[in-house]
């Protein structure tokens, strides 16, 4: 692709052109074309008559007398509106009384979902106006149950009670790759979703995140998923509907089953087209945080950092751009990032490794991390104010073009990679 055509990468609500330099070219590296599905609502009531490894809903949903379904919060583009009404219509006409469904926002330890924002994600007025809909505070020591620690490693359990205890247990998600727990969705939506404080503490202490099998797209090894599949037998019988949504964020798979095995069926859908194999890596990389929601704060933004480095150059340039409309992220973050700015990398580390527990989103510092030893890393965004972006540790550049062609000057290579959906993609360096 020539300096004269246009291209565009995901930024807010919208995508942002990018022009290149004259004589620069662009490798573009995006997923295969996936078919979006022709017929969404019967897709979606065929996975509930079909489940994998179980019963169809329907008769999971006889002779129970509660359900508690979570859903993922915000900054995931699950697309909510098209199943939790046919989910809860199948549930009652079983026998569930309406007002014994619960919705459970599975926040983790983000920020809660409130008010209009609440009702853009559960997307449904029907679904607002008849359902108990409630956030999960992880640090709300009694609205958990305490389920002991895990075998292997010995992590804390504690669940929403309101999940724990409730006859038929749902999650529901996106499968995306996910740069600490191989994918998203699935058991994650469980543990960290609706975990308590410790246990996601725990699950984001040094121990893990510098483990090199906790990395996108790997489950076989990989730390974190082995706790979450541990904490999901502990509770007992979970199912899960698992979507998967292409660059417009239209639906191209569902399904529904027993959460560890839906759930794994979901990622083999989608693990060949989200892994893209590149036969060189580059010195000049340009890529986003995924355009709305997930560029609504710097947290979200690392994801967009990490997920590139298998086709970067060492002492190449990585460039992201990301809207950061809402800002940085939690106060607790601004005091890791601002800790990495006074102590530097190295010493940042190191007061991470002994800790038994992690600070709440000093985890996300750790993960930048990552890029940062290996890369020079710029960032342009429209959405931090001066004090935000001194405190990124990361070099602000004004304008996406103008940083283009420096790194291609700097470099002295006139290609670059061009990755217009971040995080959700990852590419593979495989050497040709």
């Amino acid at each position: 692709m020539s300096g004269s055509s246009p291209l565009t990468i995901a930024y807010g609500r919208g995508q942002m052109p990018i022009s290149l330099p004259v004589g620069a070219s662009a490798q573009v590296i995006r997923k295969p074309g996936i078919a979006k599905l022709a017929h969404p609502a019967a897709a979606i009531q065929a996975a509930f008559a079909s489940p994998v490894n179980a019963p169809p809903l329907t008769e999971l949903a006889r002779g129970k007398q509660s359900a508690c379904i979570l859903i993922c919060d915000i900054t995931r583009p699950v697309p909510n509106h098209l199943f939790l009404r046919p989910m809860i219509e199948i549930l009652t006409a079983a026998g569930i009384p309406l007002g014994r469904i619960s919705i459970v926002v599975a926040t983790g330890l983000h920020r809660p979902n409130e008010g209009k924002e609440l009702e853009e994600l559960v997307g449904d007025p029907w679904v607002m106006a008849n359902v108990s809909v409630a956030n999960h505070f992880a640090d709300n020591d009694a609205d958990h149950v305490d389920l002991g620690v895990t075998a292997t490693r010995g992590t804390p359990v504690t669940i929403d009670r309101r999940f724990l205890q409730a006859d038929l247990r749902i999650a529901t998600g996106l499968i995306e790759p996910h740069f600490m727990a191989g994918w998203s969705g699935g058991r994650k939506v469980v543990a960290p979703g609706v975990a308590g404080w410790r246990t996601i503490r725990t699950f984001h202490t040094a121990r893990f995140m510098e483990d090199p099998l906790a990395v996108q797209c790997n489950l076989v090894g990989n730390p974190l998923h082995e706790e979450q599949l541990e904490i999901v037998r502990r509770i007992g019988d979970v199912y899960a509907v698992n979507t998967v949504v292409d660059e417009e964020r239209d639906l191209v798979f569902v399904n529904f089953g027993e959460i560890i095995a839906s759930h794994l069926a979901g990622v083999d859908f989608i693990a060949d087209a989200a892994q893209v194999k590149v036969s060189r890596r580059f010195k000049t990389i340009v890529t986003s945080s995924a355009g709305y929601p997930l560029d609504k704060t710097y947290y979200q933004t690392v994801k967009g950092m990490v997920t590139p480095m298998d086709i970067l150059e060492p002492g190449g340039t990585l460039i992201v751009a990301s809207e950061c409309s809402e800002g940085f992220g939690s106060p607790q973050f601004r005091d890791a990032q601002r800790r990495l700015v006074e102590l530097g990398p190295e010493r940042f580390l190191a007061t991470l490794t002994a800790k038994s527990l992690a600070d709440m989103d000093e985890w996300q510092t750790e993960m930048q991390l990552k890029p940062m030893r290996v890369a020079r890393v710029q960032l342009y965004t429209t959405g931090l104010d001066a004090e935000e972006r001194r405190l990124t540790a990361v070099e602000m550049v004004p304008s996406l073009d103008a940083a283009i062609a420096e790194s291609i000057a700097r470099h002295g290579d006139s290609t670059i990679a061009v990755i217009p959906e971040g995080p959700y993609l990852v590419p593979v360096y495989a050497a040709a």
